[in-house]
């Protein structure tokens, strides 16, 4: 297939894949007359950066996971170093969500204080998002 009919069966455009090419993610065979040629095992490396990048993976996170592919294994996350990026991108949002949890907790404290200072105390959670008209 052509790279137009590629980047149409995957949800992308044809300036993404020459990216990926020229990061080497994504090989391009050329006619005689210079044009990329693809087949079904490019669509399927293909779906595997995108749906790595829809779950937060930067582009070079997703080069062993193609490399595991283009080696012939059936899944792109079954080799060892597709492993090793997992267990780094969830150390990474393990981080994340402790962060997240350490800043909820402060602008709880926050609110808890701010409604203490409230002339008559804390007002009713119901109350607090409503504006007046």
């Amino acid at each position: 297939m052509r790279i137009g009919e590629l980047a149409e069966r995957a949800g992308t455009t044809t300036r993404t894949l020459r990216y990926y090419e020229s990061r080497g993610l994504l090989p391009a065979r050329r006619t005689e007359n210079g044009h990329r040629t693809y087949d079904e095992h490019d669509l399927r490396l293909l779906q595997q950066i995108r749906t790595l990048q829809d779950f937060g993976f930067e582009l070079e996170e997703t080069r062993p996971f193609v490399d595991c592919l283009r080696a012939g294994h059936p899944a792109g996350d079954t080799c060892p170093a597709s492993l090793a990026v997992y267990r780094r991108k969830i150390a990474e949002l393990d981080g994340l969500i402790d962060r997240l949890q350490e800043i909820r907790a402060q602008v709880g404290a926050q609110l808890l204080r701010a409604e203490a200072e409230q002339p008559g105390g804390p007002q009713p959670l119901c109350e607090l998002g409503e504006r007046e008209t």
